[in-house]
């Protein structure tokens, strides 16, 4: 049977627990505020009306940048130019975040809504980057919360263990190749690092 009402979540579930429901927070206090400053990589998720997306965000430690206790700032680095991201915020405006910090099972997430900008005094906070951004997503903080360690207890996603060698999988010159039938020539893996390294 298909679930196509939240009673019917409710009756499977039942409610969640009153500490699941309080640690919902409107504002970034001391502890979102020193994970943010620690992580180095984040999930964002838009929409825009027509479809939504999830994209990567990295960078050093703190490369989200704080502004107060409700707003954020994070760098477009240097990317692909598809700006899918960047469409949906232009377009609805909405936002969510998930950040993750190597080591540590818990995660942050994060609500808002999201404009693009190039004012420069935002940007000036950005410019420690080799290829400053020439926009940043800015947002304004609804909700945050602590996501508890279970899913990344499950797949063991920090444990040396669970890597797999790389060669598990072709290049990924080889998987669009592959998959759009180009005749250019494959990178290699190492052609490839090396031509990131120059956009990073």
């Amino acid at each position: 049977m298909n679930i196509d009402q939240g009673a019917q979540l409710r009756e499977i579930y039942g409610e969640p627990k009153e500490r699941t429901m309080l640690k919902e927070l409107s504002a970034l206090e001391q502890h979102s505020q020193r994970f943010l400053a620690l992580c180095p990589f984040a999930v964002i998720s838009t929409d825009g009306g027509d479809y939504l997306d999830a994209s990567p965000r990295g960078g050093a430690p703190g490369f989200i940048k704080v502004l107060n206790d409700s707003e954020l700032i994070i760098p477009d680095s240097k990317g692909n130019n598809r700006v899918d991201s960047l469409s949906n915020i232009v377009e609805t405006g909405k936002f969510a975040m998930l950040g993750m910090i190597p080591g540590v099972n818990e995660t942050l997430r994060i609500r808002g809504k999201a404009i693009v900008s190039n004012d420069p005094a935002l940007l000036a906070q950005l410019d420690e980057e080799q290829n400053p951004p020439k926009t940043c997503i800015h947002v304004q903080v609804e909700t945050v919360f602590l996501h508890c360690a279970k899913a990344f207890m499950r797949s063991k996603l920090w444990n040396e263990e669970a890597k797999i060698e790389r060669t598990e999988l072709p290049t990924m010159g080889q998987m669009i190749k592959d998959q759009i039938g180009h005749n250019d020539p494959v990178e290699t893996q190492e052609q490839m690092e090396k031509r990131y390294l120059g956009d990073i």
